[in-house]
């Protein structure tokens, strides 16, 4: 919903009634995973990408049916052995798509899911997606507040802290329960989108590669902050990618950040200058911190560990440590070597090996975490 949400802010608060398609569950190697969405308003205007365009002109049509009838559907879509020429993936994976329609009427509290969204704010919607009479039926929870229900008052109190759970995580996916919220029953799939806020990537030292770290981080849908203790570095004009760009000691403003680090947070050290890095990694390899990785030699990474080690580090804190920071792309420039650290947090923040596609088997896309 993300990604739409400029669009349909629009279209909702001029009354339009628009079709929100949202992918909730996927199989084997579907381009796109569950929360990617496609809005389609009554006119006739399509935003955003379910399958990257191998069944859009599908969704796109049952859209302007659930625009016109006001009732939701779910579709499947895959590849099929008897019909070869069927819409489908080309990729030979499977999703499944939700397309129901959004206006005042259908979707009360959607205002109150994009305030949440475009100010920061975590905000989860449980939406029902069990054919039937409950199919559509949803409620929002945010931090201390719940609305809607999904029929049932069990029901709603079991969503909602699967739904909390989630949002500490990040994750998207269906769950399954009884009609009253029992556990390890499958009477009733409700696909929870957790609408957390973007994660966060700290990068320190304010050299030309962070410029270009803080770019593909960006990219990657971080929001970035760029620090550095010299204000003569550490401008907009050096970083115009970043988010925030802070004059600070590195160990002194994360020590002030420590409450917005989880296990989706990348830290990314390139002073290579022990007067910043040890006090810095320090502080963040004892954080909950997802990916911390320093840039240097391999020499300045031995002599880096030692004074870590003096100052009290433990092995299985300094195990944590990612350094020299990257993938052995054979990278040199600024560019290359941004691209050699974003492989190395995708990677790490999927568990994948990072062996070159061509020399593995099974499955592309390996199922979310969490």
């Amino acid at each position: 919903m993300r990604d739409v949400l400029p669009q349909v802010r629009r279209w909702y608060a001029e009354g339009e009634r628009f079709a929100l398609a949202t992918v909730i569950d996927t199989f084997r190697s579907a381009p796109r995973q569950p929360g990617a969405a496609m809005a389609v308003s009554s006119g006739g205007v399509a935003v955003g990408s379910v399958s990257g365009g191998c069944v859009e002109s599908d969704v796109y049509a049952v859209a302007q049916e659930v625009i016109r009838t006001g009732r939701p559907e779910v579709r499947r879509y895959g590849v099929s052995d008897d019909d070869v020429f069927a819409i489908g993936l080309t990729c030979g994976g499977v999703v499944e798509v939700l397309v129901e329609p959004v206006d005042a009427v259908t979707f009360a509290d959607f205002a109150t899911v994009a305030d949440a969204v475009g100010s920061g704010r975590p905000v989860a919607v449980a939406t029902v997606v069990t054919p039937g009479e409950g199919l559509g039926r949803r409620i929002v929870v945010e931090a201390d507040s719940v609305s809607g229900s999904l029929g049932d008052p069990g029901l709603d109190a079991a969503v909602t802290e699967d739904a909390v759970a989630m949002l500490d995580t990040g994750s998207s996916a269906i769950r399954e329960y009884g009609a009253q919220g029992q556990c390890r029953r499958t009477d009733v799939a409700v696909f929870v989108q957790a609408l957390a806020p973007p994660p966060r990537m700290f990068v320190f030292g304010a050299i030309d590669f962070a410029a270009a770290v803080a770019r593909v981080g960006k990219f990657l849908g971080y929001h970035v902050t760029v620090c550095d203790a010299r204000g003569v570095f550490a401008t907009r004009l050096r970083f115009p990618d970043a988010d925030e760009v802070v004059v600070d000691w590195p160990h002194r403003f994360l020590a002030g950040q420590l409450d917005a680090i989880d296990s989706r947070t990348a830290i990314c050290v390139l002073t290579h200058d022990p007067k910043f890095d040890v006090p810095l990694l320090e502080l963040a390899l004892r954080t909950d911190a997802g990916y911390v990785g320093a840039m240097g030699s391999r020499r300045t990474h031995e002599d880096r560990l030692s004074r870590l080690r003096a100052a009290g580090l433990t092995e299985d804190e300094l195990a944590r440590l990612l350094s020299p920071t990257g993938l052995d792309l054979g990278a040199r420039t600024p560019e290359e070597t941004a691209i050699s650290i974003a492989a190395e947090i995708i990677a790490k923040r999927s568990a994948a090996s990072a062996r070159p596609l061509s020399t593995t088997t099974g499955r592309i896309h390996a199922a979310a975490l969490g």
